[in-house]
């Protein structure tokens, strides 16, 4: 079997406020293959977004290593972590976090701006993607202008524009109506399996988590794998 593309070993996240304490995720351990799609599921609470957060190196855990690639992504420096991120890594909200001042085409090629490509080549791989996503005619409509699953394709194409080797999406559809929810999927499902990424995926909607290669869920702190009922 190929090295997995994303590997997380001994997992903790505790939580303090005062005296208050939350261990959210004890020990959890996964590793993620390039072109699978896994699903992520359990209550609210039990710390799928953590697992995502910290997956993406955007939080640090209380303890354990996330690497990516092979590399242990907590142990560089901030802004090694974040390089690696950039590069890496693609990350889809339940909300876009689309800049409302920008169209569509701008929105998608920011992060490659932000990674130093130069506007033309930035414009054209943002143009590339949204088409890919069925928006070629919707371009230069800012969010605003945009349907809720018209704006979180977009999110989907910013969070793909720079080929990563892993998406984490956390809970994509779970501000969508049923119609377009499966529309959203059905988008970020393909474009992840044509780019040969592997994706980790938040969602409370059991009917998409069982489309998906496999499933894991949080329970008491560890991910184990889930069985659908009946």
């Amino acid at each position: 079997m190929s090295e997995p593309v994303l590997s997380i070993r001994a997992l903790t996240r505790i939580y303090e406020t005062g005296a208050e304490r939350l261990e959210v995720l004890t020990g959890a351990e996964l590793d993620l293959y390039s072109g699978e799609l896994v699903g992520l599921v359990g209550p609210s609470g039990s710390g799928k977004s953590s697992l995502l957060h910290a997956a993406a190196l955007l939080e640090t855990p209380t303890a354990g290593q996330v690497f990516i690639a092979g590399q242990d992504g907590l142990a560089l420096s901030e802004r090694a972590r974040t390089a690696l991120r950039r590069r890496e890594i693609g990350f889809v909200y339940q909300f876009h976090h689309l800049l409302p001042e920008l169209d569509a085409l701008e929105n998608v090629a920011l992060p490659l701006r932000i990674a130093g490509q130069g506007v033309r080549a930035s414009r054209d791989a943002a143009r590339a993607r949204l088409e890919s996503l069925g928006l070629g005619g919707r371009l230069t409509h800012r969010p605003g202008q945009l349907s809720g699953g018209e704006q979180q394709r977009v999110a989907i194409a910013r969070a793909l524009v720079n080929n990563p080797r892993v998406v984490l999406a956390d809970e994509p559809t779970g501000n969508l109506d049923p119609a377009h929810s499966d529309q959203v999927f059905d988008a970020l499902a393909a474009a992840c399996r044509e780019a040969g990424a592997a994706a980790l995926i938040a969602t409370h909607n059991l009917a998409l988590a069982a489309r998906m290669d496999r499933v894991v869920t949080v329970e008491n702190g560890r991910l184990t794998p889930w069985v659908a009922e009946g």
